[in-house]
């Protein structure tokens, strides 16, 4: 199967890459290898490559194209002065490299560095040279749920003579985060780990208190292991490298002095055979995580262990939906509750996470219908006509991104239909309103690259946290770039010459969060946005919440993907469109697992479930049914911010036809409500479209106006490239329906 799918792949890519008939002569010439981009000074993305699949359709002029190197593209510096100074929490050694901003540990490093993070199974607080863990008991209705902290055990150092200093990070990986405690307290927090791993670096005496009564505290033999009973309920195991002497009173255990390391795990599950593996697994433990790209849609997670035998980790449940069990052992009976679904028992060094191809595609996946011609081209020329880039009156990022992306739509959809005589203006349009922010004449505003924490801000950003959506303080990177990248992609398909003249700013532009690599010679964090545990992204940037991390709308995360996807598409770049693709279908895989829910759904509470099919804002430690800019009962908001843009990948997010009924169903209702805007209704009506199209297609007529990212050249091409077959059975198949 893995041979058949490495063929399917390279098949994609070949298909794929075929040049337009308006462009074949330009295209050819226009080739270039990500391998090449790499070998550039910086080699900001080179770090486990996907291995690039072979395509040269014109091997003379790709020869000799590849002698020459482009240079990344450098935004004017700037001096942000709304920015957290990262040297605070962060090691100095780190300081030399940019710096994580999105991360699912970035409430470690912001302001006091004292609200909890998750990281699976534990909420973890770290203050005033303590650390608290908690297995959070989930709290939940119908307008929210969410884990509630409360610090079971609180470990730190008798008689620290710095009792106010704080944690610094001394190292972080994809799935990890290491915490310094001084004196002495080094913990490595290691994502989807059963244990809290300490290891104590000097002699010390340790305290490890509870907010609750302790009533029972039972050593072993060998004074290596303690089972702790608490009067909420609990029982927790501590386990120690070397004997440890604990003694306790009503709420506090304090320690003889001792060196070496502590595991602290609850039991979930007071069956015997739970805590035999916890024992069985205790001597092994992770200090750090990483994931591997290697070969095309996979993820390897790779453990560096230390101790002795097997490593015992958990699997949330969108892992178990992906991992290649051959060199695993999955202990179906060992789970701890999580609100992300069951955390279940994975024993092995390292996992492989696969998931089915997506194509990447230019146009509509089934094809338009030929017959509907006619009425496409009507809505065409009419919204062509009223391109005019000195009408527009924004300057936010987020706003004028998505008005180049609505440009480029037309672009694809006249090619798509045949219709080229639009293509000039359109042209035209893509250029004078790109090039302003990428050579920096757009006055009022632009890209700027700031180098405390590495990455491009935005002039307005610069000066003020709310402006452009807080992007200054690395808010919603990828949708705001992703819009931008998507109308980049285009202008280079349809005017190649344009886009080998602004490649170096196209992926200077994309490498603020799409940059594989790290180190002090990249400009730019590893992925910035993109969790690869949870395998989707987060939006929040430096701004700390007692929740976590936090995003809104999957969909335009998917867009910025796919955008980057379509630009190694418009530039013959394998790779690009490798990791394009991957980071595409995991954001879509983690949509559906996490944001869609299904009536028959049991991740979430009944409550929570019964009420909702789709989160409004996904938390890493709360799911809510509100948005940032409307309430719970604008149903249409909260569905139409999952949909936008309406593009050929909106077919694969939404491609499970039942869920998407029920989805329509139940936002249909909030349509009769006083003022709901027509632009949120169209999104609406395209979901409806996908198994209702004649119904679909009356009402989308009748609008009275779209959102300022979509048109009715774009609602009548989604309506239009509908499959007869769409019956709303609910299969959920991507590689037979999508993946020709």
């Amino acid at each position: 199967m893995k041979i058949y799918f490495n063929i399917l792949f390279i098949f994609l890519l070949l298909r794929n890459l075929a040049p337009s008939n308006t462009n074949i002569e330009e295209s050819s010439r226009n080739l270039k290898s990500w391998k090449n981009y790499h070998q550039t000074p910086s080699k900001s993305f080179t770090e486990n490559p996907i291995k690039p699949t072979t395509h040269n359709p014109n091997p003379s002029t790709a020869t000799t194209m590849n002698r020459h190197h482009f240079h990344p593209f450098t935004f004017p510096e700037s001096q942000s002065t709304v920015l957290p100074d990262p040297s605070n929490f962060f090691s100095p050694n780190l300081l030399s490299s940019p710096l994580p901003t999105n991360s699912f540990f970035q409430n470690f490093v912001l302001k006091n560095g004292d609200q909890p993070e998750y990281i699976h199974p534990y909420l973890i607080k770290s203050s005033l040279s303590s650390l608290s863990i908690s297995y959070p008991s989930l709290f939940s209705n119908t307008a929210f749920t969410y884990q509630i902290f409360i610090p079971d055990l609180t470990i730190s150092v008798l008689n620290n003579p710095n009792p106010n200093q704080t944690h610094i990070v001394s190292s972080y990986n994809d799935l990890s985060v290491t915490l310094d405690l001084q004196p002495n307290l080094r913990f490595f927090l290691v994502r989807g780990s059963p244990f809290l791993t300490c290891q104590i670096l000097q002699n010390v005496k340790l305290s490890i208190s509870t907010i609750h009564a302790i009533l029972d505290f039972v050593p072993n033999q060998s004074k290596t292991k303690y089972k702790i009973n608490l009067n909420n309920g609990q029982t927790w195991v501590l386990y120690s490298s070397s004997p440890i002497i604990l003694t306790h009173d009503i709420s506090t255990i304090s320690s003889e002095e001792f060196c070496g390391v502590i595991r602290i795990a609850v039991l979930s599950n007071t069956d015997s055979e739970f805590e035999s593996v916890l024992d069985r697994f205790s001597s092994c433990y992770p200090v750090s995580g990483r994931a591997v790209f290697s070969e095309p849609f996979c993820v390897e997670y790779k453990w560096e262990k230390k101790g002795w035998g097997d490593l015992l980790m958990l699997a949330n449940p969108l892992h178990l939906r992906l991992i290649d069990d051959c060199s695993i052992n999955v202990l179906d009976g060992f789970k701890y509750k999580s609100i992300d679904g069951e955390l279940v028992g994975v024993v092995g060094d390292s996992w492989v996470l696969k998931t089915d191809p997506v194509s990447i595609t230019w146009h509509s996946i089934k094809g338009v219908k030929e017959e509907s011609y006619p009425q496409i081209i009507d809505a065409l020329v009419k919204d062509v006509e009223g391109l005019d880039s000195t009408n527009i009156s924004t300057t936010s990022s987020y706003f004028f991104g998505k008005l180049v992306a609505r440009a480029a739509r037309f672009a694809l959809i006249a090619e798509e239909i045949g219709y080229l005589d639009v293509i000039p203006k359109i042209r035209k349009y893509l250029k004078d309103t790109i090039e302003p922010w990428l050579d920096g004449t757009f006055g009022s505003n632009g890209f700027l690259y700031e180098k405390s924490w590495g990455g491009i801000i935005t002039k307005q950003g610069s000066t003020d946290v709310g402006a452009d959506f807080g992007f200054g303080v690395y808010n919603d990177h990828h949708f705001h770039i992703g819009y931008f990248l998507y109308g980049i992609a285009v202008l280079a398909k349809i005017d190649p010459i344009w886009g080998r003249k602004y490649r170096p700013h196209a992926y200077s532009l994309m490498a603020d969060f799409m940059t594989l690599g790290r180190g002090a010679n990249s400009k730019y964090p590893r992925l910035r946005c993109f969790d690869l545990w949870k395998l989707h992204s987060w939006a929040s940037g430096l701004t700390e919440f007692a929740d976590g991390r936090n995003q809104e709308s999957t969909s335009e995360a998917v867009n910025a993907y796919y955008a980057a996807a379509l630009m190694g598409l418009a530039y013959g770049d394998t790779h690009l469109v490798a990791i394009g693709s991957l980071l595409t279908a995991m954001e879509i895989h983690g949509s559906q697992e996490w944001w869609h829910v299904r009536e028959d759904d049991t991740i979430y509470s009944q409550d929570f479930t019964s009420e909702n099919r789709v989160v409004g804002v996904l938390w890493a430690n709360k799911r809510d049914s509100g948005l940032w800019f409307a309430p719970a009962e604008w149903k249409e908001c909260r569905l139409g911010i999952q949909v936008l843009p309406l593009l050929p990948i909106t077919e694969v997010l939404f491609s499970d036809v039942g869920f998407v009924k029920e989805l329509v169903k139940w936002t249909l209702p909030a349509l009769e409500r006083e003022g709901v805007g027509e632009g949120w209704k169209g999104f609406v009506y395209a979901l409806e479209g996908v198994y209702e199209k004649e119904i679909a297609l009356e009402k989308i007529r009748r609008l009275g106006g779209h959102d300022d990212g979509n048109s009715l050249t774009n609602l009548l091409w989604w309506i239009f490239s509908r499959d007869e077959s769409e019956d709303g059975s609910g299969k959920h198949c991507w590689f037979g329906h999508y993946c020709h």
